[in-house]
C-alpha cells in the first residue's frame, strides 16, 4: 500500500527541484520553452561537475546547457580566473580553502544565505564553514566533501600497514606509491605524519623544515606524480600500489568496479576536501546559477552529487543523506554514509580525526609550490 505514494512523492520532489531551484521559481516558466534559444552557462570546476550525471536533468528542464571548463587544483583555478574577462563564469566551483581568496580577489558575488538549506546541514561546521563568508555575507555554498587518507592496493598492503602514513615508506613498495600532483594534500599528509595535528597548516619555520625532510625522506619510494587520469589509472592498472594525497574520490570510483583497492583514515589523521558553489562576478545568470545551487543542495541533487560518476562525495544536508540512503543504500554504505558505520564522516569530524584543507598560515603557498617542484626533481 505504500510503494505507490513513495513513488508519486519521488516524482514530485525530482519534477519540483528541477523546476523551481529548491523554492525560488525561474525567470521563465518550465513548460512550451522548447522553442527558446539553449542559455549556456559558463563553469568553472574540477572534472567531472559538468557532466550530464551532474547537469542533464537541470539541463533538459531549464533549456539550459553547461559549458565547463575543468581545472585541478585551487592555485590552478585561480589562474584560470585572474586570466579571463569578469563573467567569464556564471558558476564557479571551488575549493573550500580558496573561497576567501576568490572573495578577496573579487571574483565571486555575495549569496543570501535565505536561499539555501542550512537548517538541514549534517554538521555545524557547515553552517559557518571557514572562508565561505565574510561576517554575516554568504560567499560560497557548501556543496560536498571527502576524505583523503592512505590509498593502497589491498594486495600490497594489509590494514594495518594502512593505518599510519608510515606504510607509504614500506621497502616492498619502493617505486610503486604515487602522488597525486598537487602539492596541498601530499604535505599536508606528511604534516600529520609530523605530529602536526589540528595545526598541520600552521607551521613554524623549524616545522615546516621537518615537513620538507620527511617528504624528501619518501622520494626514493615515488614512482610518479600524477593528474587525476593518472592517478586513477596508475590504481587501476596496479603500476601504483599506494597513492598519497588521495582518497576514497579516488578509490571509490575503483571500488564501484570491484578493484583491490581502499582509501582509509590513518592513526595521524585525515583531511578533508570541501567543494562549493559560487556565483562568478558579473555574471549575467546569475538567476539560474542560483536555482542549479539550490537543485544541487535538494535530496536529488545532494544524491547525485554523492553517486557522481567522475569521483564520488560526502552529502552535507540530512535529507539528502537520507535520501541516498533510501535509493542507493550500497553506496550509503560503500562510503560509510550511515550513522553507526565504523569510519563514519561526520563521527570522524567529531572525533578530532579530520581537518579541513586549508592554505599555509605561515608560510605562502608559493613556498609550497616552489618545493614540491623541488620534491618533483629531486
Amino acid at each position: 500500500m505504500t510503494t505507490k505514494p513513495k513513488t508519486i512523492s519521488k516524482q514530485l520532489l525530482r519534477r519540483d527541484v528541477l523546476r523551481i531551484g529548491g523554492g525560488a521559481a525561474l525567470s521563465m516558466p518550465f513548460v512550451s520553452r522548447a522553442w527558446a534559444q539553449t542559455t549556456e552557462i559558463n563553469m568553472l570546476a574540477w572534472y567531472g561537475h559538468g557532466e550530464p550525471d551532474m547537469v542533464g536533468a537541470f539541463e533538459e528542464a531549464n533549456n539550459v546547457k553547461f559549458v565547463p571548463k575543468y581545472y585541478a587544483g585551487g592555485d590552478n583555478m585561480l589562474a584560470l580566473i585572474a586570466q579571463s574577462p569578469p563573467g567569464t563564469y556564471d558558476i564557479i566551483l571551488s575549493d573550500g580553502e580558496f573561497v576567501q581568496q576568490l572573495n578577496a580577489a573579487d571574483y565571486i558575488e555575495p549569496l543570501d544565505a535565505n536561499d539555501y538549506p542550512f537548517d538541514d546541514m549534517l554538521h555545524e561546521d557547515f553552517t559557518k564553514f571557514p572562508g565561505h563568508w565574510d561576517g554575516d555575507t554568504l560567499f560560497s555554498m557548501i556543496l560536498r566533501g571527502g576524505h583523503l587518507g592512505v590509498s593502497y592496493n589491498t594486495t600490497a598492503m594489509s590494514a594495518e600497514e594502512a593505518s599510519s602514513y608510515e606504510g607509504f615508506w614500506k621497502p616492498e613498495l619502493q617505486g610503486k606509491v604515487g602522488h597525486f600532483d598537487w602539492h596541498l594534500p601530499s604535505l599536508g599528509m606528511m604534516s600529520l605524519k609530523n605530529g602536526n595535528g589540528a595545526g598541520l597548516w600552521d607551521l613554524s619555520d623549524d616545522q615546516w623544515q621537518a615537513v620538507q625532510d620527511t617528504t624528501m625522506s619518501l622520494r626514493s619510494q615515488v614512482g610518479g606524480f600524477f593528474d587525476y587520469g593518472g592517478t586513477f589509472n596508475g590504481l587501476k592498472n596496479g603500476e601504483m600500489m599506494a597513492m598519497c594525497g588521495i582518497g576514497d574520490w579516488i578509490t571509490g570510483v575503483l571500488e564501484r568496479d570491484g578493484a583491490p583497492v581502499a582509501s582509509v583514515i590513518p592513526k595521524e589523521g585525515g583531511i578533508q576536501f570541501t567543494e562549493s558553489y559560487c556565483i562568478g562576478k558579473g555574471s549575467s545568470k546569475a538567476d539560474l546559477v542560483k536555482s542549479f545551487i539550490q537543485y544541487m543542495m535538494s535530496p536529488e541533487g545532494q544524491v547525485k552529487s554523492a553517486q557522481m560518476v567522475a569521483y564520488p562525495g560526502f552529502c552535507v544536508t540530512k535529507a539528502g543523506r537520507a535520501l541516498l540512503q533510501e535509493v542507493d543504500p550500497a553506496e550509503a554504505a560503500r562510503s560509510h554514509q550511515i550513522e553507526g558505520m565504523p569510519n563514519e564522516p561526520i563521527a570522524l569530524i567529531n572525533e578530532g580525526r579530520i581537518h579541513y584543507r586549508d592554505i599555509p598560515q605561515q608560510q605562502t603557498l608559493e613556498d609550497w609550490n616552489d618545493f614540491w617542484s623541488e620534491y618533483k626533481n629531486a
